[in-house]
C-alpha cells in the first residue's frame, strides 16, 4: 500500500493511504508554540488510545465519526474526507472538513478569563447576571461554544451567522453539531468526575462524509486537545491545567519564556528552546499515563508489552 506523507504537525503526522488516512500520534510535546527538542516516552501511545477510547463510546452512542481501528501502539486509521478552501465550498459539498473549530468552555479558564478580565466580554453573553464579577475558574450557568477558523495562518473568533456563511452551513446543520457537542462533553464528564478529574473546555472538529452527513473527525477529550482540572485540588481552590502544565511551569521557572515573549514583544529573534532535564521528561511521562488511566478507567500497559 502506497503510504505518503501528508502532514507532520507539532506532535502528530497524517499518512495517506488513498481512501483512508493514518495517523501517528508522536512523543513530541510543545509549550508555547515551540516545538521541545526531546520526546516524552508514552505521550503519543496515550494520546491515541485516548483518542481511541472516546471514538468508540461515540460509536456506541451512535455519534458518527471517521475512526476505523486502531493501530498500536501509537496510530488509527481514519476515513480520509478533503480539504477545500472556504470559498469554493457550497451548501452541497460533501466529503469534506467543515473549516471550523468548536471550543465548549463548561468553566471559566484561559483566554477566555482573559477577555472577561479586559472588558472584551461581557458576562452576561455567558449567562451572568448582569454587573456579576466573575472568578477564575468558576462553573459557568450553561456550556459556552465558540467557534474559530481552522484553515486560516491565525485563528480568529467568528459569531454563528459568520460561521454559518463561511463554512455554508445551514442553521440545522450548526445545530446538530452544537448538540453532538454537548452530547459528547456530557459523556466525557460522566466518565471523569468519579475518577477525581473535572473537564473544563475541550475543542472538536467535525466533516461532512459522502452523504452530507455530519461526523466527528480528528481526535477529542485528551490531554492535549482538552482542559482538566484535578477535582480534589480544585475543591481545595487549586486550579492546575494536567499534562502540559507541569513542562510550563519548567519553562516558568528558569526564565526561558520570559524571555521568549520578550523576544517576540520586540520582534527580535527568538531564543531556542532548550531540552528537557531527565528527571522532568520523566515525571512528565508519568503525568501522561496517570492522566491517560484517570481519563480512560484503565490501566495503562505498553501495546507491545500486552
Amino acid at each position: 500500500m502506497n503510504r505518503k506523507l501528508l502532514m507532520r504537525g507539532k506532535v502528530k503526522e497524517a499518512y495517506d493511504l488513498g481512501s483512508e488516512l493514518e495517523f501517528q500520534f508522536t512523543d513530541n510535546i510543545s509549550v508555547f508554540d515551540k516545538i521541545i527538542p526531546t520526546r516524552i516516552p508514552y505521550k503519543g501511545e496515550t494520546l491515541c488510545r485516548e483518542g481511541v477510547f472516546w471514538f468508540e463510546r461515540a460509536e456506541r452512542m451512535g455519534i458518527r465519526n471517521h475512526f476505523v481501528r486502531y493501530l498500536p501502539p501509537a496510530g488509527m486509521i481514519v476515513r480520509k474526507v478533503s480539504i477545500v478552501s472556504p470559498e469554493r465550498i457550497t451548501r452541497e459539498t460533501k466529503g469534506h472538513l467543515i473549516p471550523l473549530e468548536f471550543i465548549c468552555r463548561w468553566y471559566v479558564a484561559g483566554s477566555l478569563f482573559d477577555r472577561l478580565e479586559s472588558g472584551e466580554m461581557d458576562p452576561e453573553a455567558l449567562g451572568f447576571p448582569r454587573g456579576r464579577k466573575v472568578s477564575y475558574a468558576e462553573q459557568l450557568p450553561e456550556p459556552y461554544i465558540e467557534v474559530s477558523t481552522k484553515l486560516e495562518k491565525t485563528d480568529r473568533l467568528l459569531s454563528r451567522d459568520e460561521a454559518l456563511e463561511l463554512a455554508r452551513l445551514s442553521p440545522q446543520e450548526f445545530e446538530e453539531i452544537t448538540e453532538t457537542i454537548i452530547r459528547i462533553d456530557e459523556d466525557i464528564r460522566r466518565c471523569v468526575e468519579p475518577r477525581g478529574l473535572i473537564h473544563v473546555d475541550g475543542k472538536k472538529e467535525f466533516a461532512f462524509d459522502e452523504n452530507r452527513e455530519i461526523m466527528v473527525v480528528d481526535v477529542y477529550g485528551t490531554a492535549d486537545e482538552d482542559r482538566f482540572w484535578d477535582k480534589a485540588l480544585y475543591e481545595e481552590g487549586e486550579y492546575v491545567d494536567l499534562s502540559k502544565e507541569y513542562v510550563r511551569k519548567y519553562y516558568r521557572q528558569i526564565g526561558y519564556k520570559d524571555l521568549l515573549y520578550q523576544a517576540r514583544s520586540s520582534k527580535m529573534p527568538e531564543p531556542e528552546i532548550p531540552p528537557l532535564p531527565d528527571e522532568i521528561v520523566q515525571r512528565t511521562s508519568e503525568i501522561y499515563i496517570k492522566l491517560y488511566e484517570r481519563i480512560t478507567g484503565e490501566r495503562f500497559v505498553p501495546a507491545g508489552a500486552q
